[in-house]
């Protein structure tokens, strides 16, 4: 009698294996790379389902969704990369609305031939940011495209969270009188990608800002402070974050530019190249508008967490018709702080 064995599946060479076709064809070598690579770094019983969807339990509040996809260019840059952006910016984009973040979902587009090693690297950078959140990838998907059809890996994930009731926020309550609070320096980000890109070097590091802020509102949202709104100033910046809301709330806003926080090596690169800071991303920040009577009370609350030791009150709401969002300058001038026009920095997250 002949015994046929099993065939067998040499496992995944992740110092000098490339991605190919065959990992998003849906067959053994893609199963093979969802076994040996994301479930083991993802690994968490809603995934270990193994189904095409995870069955979450009954949450209690209000549910919150968004999504977003991840297309940064390099791949890896300093203080972080395309992985822990990608479970950054959804954690904030739910935590903003005042909801917790209870889960994420992830989908990769892989162009053929990109490295195994880079793949790994980055699966495990955003397995360790959603441990250090709390809040755990239960479901995704994985295509490979044509080499040349792609750009290395773009992540597109999609997280929920649950709102609590009493809890409010949103880009239409700002009102006349109201305290604008920024909780760090801005640019950081948006620098520290361009500065990788073009190869560029300054005395002194620059480092991206991202980070998972959870945390950070939570405090806020128990300070009882009344919140209007929170925004995390990403692509566009803090001038675009605000038009934004001031467009939504039919508001104007007045900045304090000596008020503005940018750290010196942010401020000497932008200059250098000609660019504005104001509208240069950030992800590991927020913007914060409250009721003038609790702004000292929340300012403690956040001065007191660590990803807003520098946080301080910017400026603050007006009445006008027209929505302008202006900032009186530090030679005590007036300027109007507009929209992005354009493409200031392409790519950063």
């Amino acid at each position: 009698m002949t015994t046929v064995k099993p065939n067998y599946v040499r496992p995944l060479d992740f110092k000098h294996g490339r991605v190919d076709m065959s990992h998003g064809s849906g067959g053994r070598a893609m199963a093979q790379l969802i076994r040996e690579l994301f479930a083991a770094a993802f690994d968490n019983a809603y995934l270990a389902q193994g189904n095409d969807g995870a069955i979450l339990p009954a949450a209690n509040g209000r549910l919150v969704i968004s999504t977003d996809a991840h297309v940064v260019s390099p791949l890896f840059f300093p203080g972080g990369d395309i992985g822990c952006l990608s479970v950054h910016g959804t954690i904030n984009d739910v935590a903003v609305m005042g909801a917790t973040p209870l889960y994420l979902s992830a989908s990769f587009i892989l162009e053929e031939g990109f490295p195994l090693a880079d793949l790994k690297r980055i699966v495990e950078s955003m397995a360790r940011a959603a441990r250090e959140a709390g809040v755990p990838i239960v479901t995704g998907d994985t295509k490979v495209v044509q080499q040349g059809k792609g750009d290395g890996v773009f992540i597109s994930t999609t997280g929920v969270g649950v709102l609590p009731g009493g809890v409010e926020l949103s880009g239409d309550r700002a009102q006349p009188g109201d305290c604008i609070l920024l909780s760090g320096t801005i640019g950081d980000h948006g620098m520290a990608i361009l500065s990788q890109r073009e190869g560029l070097e300054f005395s002194a590091p620059i480092v991206s800002d991202t980070a998972a802020l959870h945390g950070l509102i939570a405090a806020m949202l128990d300070s009882g402070a009344a919140l209007r709104v929170l925004r995390d100033p990403t692509r566009g910046g803090l001038a675009t974050t605000l038009n934004e809301i001031a467009k939504q709330s039919g508001v104007g806003m007045m900045l304090d530019e000596a008020a503005i926080k940018v750290n010196p090596p942010i401020e000497a690169a932008c200059e250098f190249l000609g660019l504005d800071p104001l509208y240069v991303a950030n992800e590991g920040k927020l913007v914060a508008i409250c009721a003038p009577k609790d702004a000292e009370r929340l300012l403690a609350v956040m001065r007191a967490h660590p990803l807003a030791h520098e946080a301080g009150v910017i400026g603050e709401v007006v009445a006008d018709t027209h929505g302008f969002v202006q900032m009186t300058t530090k030679l005590g001038g007036r300027r109007v702080v507009d929209w992005l026009a354009g493409e200031q920095l392409p790519r950063i997250c």
